[in-house]
């Protein structure tokens, strides 16, 4: 079988290399073609002395959703101030080249290798690399300034034959002289001299190492790596990267690269250029970007249109700007984002990234719907939706009671230290017996970590993952605080996975772009319907109509919340990180989808307030204006369940399940994970069992007295764990019994009886006995606990088979 194996998978590598070889001769062959006509266009070109190396820029365009606002022109003012190599530092030049082409002083314009390597990339036979690309210094000075943007093998043939030639008629330093004033550095900056000046206040000659090598790192992709966005950490590595290609190239000593490692940079502060929509812009332009080239990009004469609602928009940003400033006053949480989706399409709507792009107090052009943020309880809503896919029912009852969750901790221990794990509820109370339903709705945390460890940490982050959420990649990580925001996720992408419950269970990812043409009016792009199907519309529907229902979350949030609108069905989460650094809101109607965060850029906490308090407001304020444009219709409803009167009891609602066992929490009725098959035959193997039986038998009491019209429960602080109420044991069995009690009660000893005989005193914690019972029949054990505050009495009867 293996050699068959083997077999199949070196024909799938004859297969592979051979179709490989194909497109590679292909490809060579048509470069050869390319080139040749290449040729025949330039033989007549005498000389490239005297020419003017500068083609007519066309201005890229950015507009929104119905093509008339200008949201953007990426050209706009071109901004370049030429100079002499002499007025440029040799940093810059030999960073430059360190980066670009290393070989530059070497090759006569075009190396092979390079662009073979550049080859077969692009034809999946090798990975690519961050390092250099396949275009020499001289090849790209040929692009950006004699020919187009267009990326075809004649064009391609064109560059490389320019290049050899203008090798052949200008010096090397008159080269690098000319790539340095002509190479874009983001936006309409052109040219080191002017970028030095954007980037630090300072002329091209007299910038430092540190700060040339980041001018270096910037060409390849300018808004990817702009030191005002979101990915300053790619700019930091990148620069680095420079840094040691300069050391290797012998442009510098180990003491110079060392010294401007370790250089702290300080870039200047930019000012408004008339964009608008800026940081939803630089999103759209990062894109186009990685998919067009930067030089497409800001001389390509684009013109894109987006998805973006610029009237939502700007509502969208003034009440961002209003409330984050009453935030800071009232809250001391100083910043804010929201974003907004058409869930039937995918298309963003909005996208405020700060209170104030401009705004650098508060670092302002970190796009906030970007960057990572624990979610809080807005994350519970993937928990359930996979507790409702394994079988569970919204009316599913587990018991809201403060809970050791770490199975080698004492169930009596009730603190998290450690990695003893027992959370608490947002208020610090408890409320006993819960459908999933009151706790989701009202956001209770217990009950989300148990719901948690019924569905499996796997299938919670699967289930985030089918919604669209990327980031929780390092399955290591994460335990059962997942369910209270334990990972770190964006904006954006939370928005988009809400939007699957809007949906219906159909995901659309988040798109930007409706159309990209090119300057001769040719479709590049378009927008493209494009739906899965990753979740029942039955699990939607029930998760949704349970994210609506006002009645079941007003305990907590009151009937009169900012996540009630009269006349409206708007399903809603909060989520409030543990330490108060994040304030979330999500939310949806049939028709849009809108996800808030508050909080600071700095990381530091707010005051102690819900995100009900903090953020709320400013998301229903917005909804409140969407529902002008986007009037919501009714949640399709979800379907019966077809199968209620078989379910287990607890299922249906019922938390005392059988008064003839005593309470019990839901692992004793259920298999965790399938509770519609019964009951499990051992749950007391079950990890967990001890620590959420505890808490259960101590708030309903170790003895109930049942009769047809009443029940009684008594509290104890002490009780028999094993054997449990109504267990089956078999005659023979070597068994261990045990107690559980909470500290209140110290105790001395404990005294076991079987059917009213002593079997056994246990003089020291954890005061367990051995024991075995050879005769069939019911048995009745006691134990009797014995210390400083007296004596405690527990029973329970079961039967031996």
């Amino acid at each position: 079988m293996t050699g068959n194996l083997d077999m199949n998978a070196q024909r799938r590598r004859r297969s592979s290399l051979m179709r490989h070889s194909l497109l590679g001769v292909v490809f060579l062959g048509l470069a050869f073609v390319g080139a040749f006509t290449a040729w025949t266009l330039v033989v007549s070109f005498p000389s490239v002395d005297g020419f003017e190396f500068r083609r007519v820029a066309e201005s890229t365009k950015i507009f929104d959703r119905t093509g008339d606002v200008l949201l953007f022109d990426v050209h706009g003012t071109m901004r370049r101030t030429e100079v002499p190599l002499s007025e440029i530092s040799p940093f810059i030049r030999n960073a430059s080249i360190a980066i670009e082409d290393t070989e530059f002083y070497s090759h006569n314009g075009f190396r092979p290798k390079a662009f073979l390597r550049a080859v077969l990339v692009n034809l999946g036979l090798r990975e690519g690399f961050s390092g250099q690309g396949g275009s020499t210094i001289t090849q790209q000075v040929v692009k950006n300034t004699l020919l187009t943007q267009d990326k075809t093998i004649i064009r391609k043939a064109k560059e490389i034959i320019l290049a050899l030639k203008l090798e052949r008629q200008l010096t090397k330093d008159q080269i690098i002289e000319i790539y340095l004033n002509e190479t874009s550095y983001g936006g309409t900056i052109f040219g080191v001299e002017e970028a030095s000046n954007y980037f630090f206040g300072k002329k091209a000659s007299e910038v430092t190492l540190a700060e040339a090598s980041y001018l270096a790192a910037l060409p390849q992709a300018p808004t990817r790596y702009s030191p005002y966005g979101n990915n300053k950490h790619l700019l930091e590595e990148r620069k680095n990267l420079v840094l040691d290609r300069m050391l290797s190239a012998g442009f510098i000593s180990q003491e110079e690269h060392d010294t401007a490692l370790a250089e702290v940079v300080v870039f200047k502060e930019t000012a408004s250029s008339g964009i608008k929509a800026p940081h939803f812009v630089f999103y759209v332009r990062e894109y186009l970007e990685s998919k067009y080239g930067a030089d497409a990009v800001s001389q390509g004469g684009l013109r894109v249109i987006t998805t973006l609602d610029y009237d939502l928009q700007k509502k969208a940003e003034e009440i961002v700007a209003t409330r984050a400033l009453e935030n800071s006053e009232n809250h001391d949480a100083e910043n804010a984002g929201l974003v907004a989706m058409d869930p039937k399409t995918g298309q963003i709507l909005t996208m405020v990234g700060s209170r104030g792009y401009f705004d650098d107090n508060i670092d302002g052009k970190v796009n906030v719907a970007l960057t990572h943020r624990q979610p809080g309880s807005s994350f519970k809503p993937f928990v359930y939706a996979a507790a409702f896919e394994k079988g569970y029912t919204p009316e599913t009852v587990l018991f809201d009671l403060q809970t050791q969750f770490t199975a080698h901790c004492g169930p009596d221990d009730l603190r998290t230290y450690n990695d003893c794990y027992a959370p608490v509820n947002y208020d610090g109370k408890f409320q006993g017996p819960m459908s999933l339903r009151s706790a989701l709705a009202q956001s209770v945390n217990v009950v989300a970590v148990k719901t948690l460890y019924l569905v499996g940490v796997d299938s919670a982050l699967e289930m985030a993952r089918r919604l669209g959420i990327t980031t929780l990649l390092n399955r290591d990580r994460y335990g059962l605080t997942l369910v209270l925001g334990g990972g770190e996720v964006s904006l954006l992408e939370m928005t988009g996975a809400y939007a699957v419950f809007a949906n219906d269970g159909l995901k659309r990812p988040p798109v930007a772009i409706l159309e990209v043409r090119d300057a001769s009016g040719n479709v590049l792009e378009a927008y493209e319907e494009k739906a899965e199907r990753v979740m029942d519309s039955q699990i939607a529907r029930l998760t949704g109509d349970v994210l609506s229902d006002n009645v079941a979350r007003a305990p907590s949030f009151g009937s009169d919340s900012a996540l009630y609108f009269p006349g409206y069905q708007v399903a809603a989460k909060t989520g409030t990180t543990n330490d108060y650094r994040d304030a979330w809101i999500m939310g949806y109607t049939t028709e849009i989808v809108a996800g808030a965060w508050a909080g600071n850029n700095d990381n530091r906490p707010m005051q102690k307030k819900v995100a009900g308090f903090i953020v709320a407001p400013m998301w229903n304020e917005f909804m409140r204006y969407a529902f002008e444009k986007y009037p919501p219709r009714q949640f399709p409803s979800p379907a019966p369940e077809p199968e209620l009167d078989s379910l287990p009891p607890v299922l249906r609602g019922n938390w005392n399940t059988n008064p003839s066992e005593g309470v019990h929490e839901i692992l004793h009725w259920v298999n965790k994970g399938a509770p519609r098959t019964g009951r499990p035959l051992d749950p007391w193997n079950d990890s967990q069992y001890r620590n959420w039986e505890l808490p259960v038998a101590l708030w309903a009491g170790a003895a109930m007295v049942s009769t047809s019209t009443t029940q009684q429960f008594t509290v104890f602080d002490f009780l028999i764990a094993f054997p449990y109420q109504g267990l089956a044991l078999t005659k023979g069995t070597e068994a261990v019994a045990s107690i559980e009690y909470l500290d209140t009660f110290p105790i001395a000893s404990v005294t076991y009886y079987v059917n009213s005989e002593q079997i056994g005193v246990a003089s020291a914690p954890p005061f367990t006995l051995p024991f075995k019972i050879d005769t069939a029949g019911a048995a009745t054990m006691k134990a009797v606990a014995e210390g400083p505050l007296g004596k405690r009495e527990s029973s329970v009867t079961f039967t031996v088979q």
